[in-house]
């Protein structure tokens, strides 16, 4: 007993130092939360006044009519609503109309004339969009809609219902039932699918979005060396679920936010088979970190609407050892050569699933087992997009996977590849995750790409 009430209080001590220490470490600024919202709403301005244009122009949409109630939001209709604003309100129904699209797509010489924005509303959705709804000239909402979509005499009418896109799908069958008993069967007629539209809307970033997109990254990567760090592990001694949960407390404790619960596993020297069921699906519990073990980490943050997704590698280096073993550093470099290999597919135009096609084609020549499950992220973590590859379907993808390329787009270079150690007698999987993005001079990194595993402790100058 007096031993366990040691070994509870040296860990307890053990503990409150990493965070202290933790804490200690330098990150990129994080803005308080004011700063955040006068951030958001610059962005999200530029995006309406800018970017939003350009898009319904492509896509040959005159009129958008997105609609939702309070605490039921659709997802592209959260990306719209100002920072102080955290969810709809009664029902909220924005309308975007733009005067200068006709059928044919090709806008007119009208084309520079701002979009008409406006709330169907009893107050103004922000300073962005103008609340149009008068109850003493019409006390129901769907009458002040109609009465606006008359006015406006759109050629087309898009609205949110997508088989393929999630988050193109937001118009519920409430407020699609009580549109149509409204809405006359001229403008019925006009009615189409806004999921390309909308997925270009949450695709695009723009160049305000790439400014601050690397601090973010930054700060993701940053929490991930802390974590994978002496300050956070003791072997023999700190589990896998110690580390998630000191970077989900980290998070937490910056004012930040994680979008997905994060995961620690292991790859060691032992019988234990590492494959997709076991990464995926069938994650172990708990498990103790040893010298020796290859250890694995996938983690992301949210801040400033932005999101992050990266996966990394730490090795747990053995007494008398001073770097990671040199079967490991190879098999790491096949992991590396993988993304490459992948992202020198990316070609405007290209699908999802062209790319995929491509990029295992020539992995095979090269000799290397991949499997790539690579997808778009931006204003989601799993965000809209082209999908490219599956873990569970390294074949076609249907709807998002024969969605094209586009510049201006950011996606999580996601993939790993099956590597053969003869020293465990055993295959193990270098899985990577880092963020990056393409536009018109082609793809990159937003803050670079893990290149060496890192070690566990890490070397210190001047000691050999």
């Amino acid at each position: 007993m007096r031993r366990l009430l040691l070994t509870t209080t040296l860990l307890t001590l053990y503990f409150s130092l990493l965070t202290f220490h933790s804490h200690a470490q330098s990150l990129p600024t994080i803005l308080k939360e004011q700063e955040r919202a006068r951030v958001v709403d610059d962005i999200l301005e530029d995006r309406f006044e800018n970017l939003l244009p350009q898009l319904m122009r492509r896509e040959g949409i005159d009129m958008w009519v997105i609609i939702s109630r309070e605490y039921n939001e659709d997802p592209v209709m959260r990306t719209m609503l100002p920072s102080t604003w955290l969810s709809a309100r009664r029902r909220t129904i924005m309308v975007f109309f733009d005067p200068s699209v006709g059928t044919s797509g090709v806008a007119t010489p009208g084309a520079g004339k701002p979009l008409d924005k406006l709330a169907i509303a009893r107050y103004d959705v922000g300073t962005l969009l103008k609340g149009e709804w008068d109850l003493s000239s019409n006390p129901d909402q769907w009458d002040a809609l109609v009465k606006v979509i008359k006015q406006k005499n759109p050629k087309k009418i898009a609205l949110n219902y997508s088989k393929h896109y999630a988050h193109a799908d937001g118009l519920t069958l409430t407020e699609h039932t009580e549109l149509m008993e409204k809405l006359p069967k001229e403008y019925q007629q006009r009615l189409v699918s806004a999921d390309r539209l909308a997925v270009a809307w949450l695709e695009t970033r723009t160049e305000k979005e790439m400014a601050v997109y690397p601090m973010i990254c930054r700060i993701s990567h940053q929490l991930i060396q802390e974590a994978f760090s002496e300050k956070v592990i003791q072997p023999g001694v700190t589990t896998t679920d110690d580390v998630v949960w000191y970077l989900r407390q980290r998070v937490t404790d910056l004012g930040l936010d994680t979008w997905f619960h994060p995961t620690v596993d292991i790859q060691r020297a032992d019988a234990t088979n590492f494959d997709h069921l076991r990464t995926f699906a069938k994650r172990p519990g708990q498990q103790v970190i040893m010298p020796g073990d290859l250890i694995h980490t996938d983690f992301g943050i949210t801040y400033l609407r932005l999101h992050t997704d990266q996966q990394q590698h730490a090795y747990i280096l053995k007494p008398g050892e001073t770097d990671v073993p040199d079967y490991l550093k190879r098999a790491f470099r096949q992991g590396n050569r993988l993304q490459e290999i992948l992202t020198e597919q990316f070609k405007s135009g290209k699908s999802g699933n062209q790319i995929l096609a491509d990029a295992l084609a020539q992995s095979q020549k090269e000799g290397i087992n991949g499997t790539i499950y690579t997808h778009p992220i931006g204003l989601h973590g799993h965000a809209a997009g082209p999908t490219i590859g599956m873990w569970d379907n390294q074949g076609i993808t249907k709807g998002d996977g024969d969605y094209p390329l586009f510049e201006n787009t950011a996606y999580s270079i996601e993939l790993n590849a099956a590597v053969k150690i003869d020293e465990w007698n055993k295959t193990i999987r270098i899985m990577l995750e880092e963020d990056g993005y393409f536009d018109k001079n082609g793809f990159r990194y937003i803050d670079g790409r893990q290149m060496d595993i890192y070690t566990i402790p890490r070397k210190i100058e001047y000691v050999r």
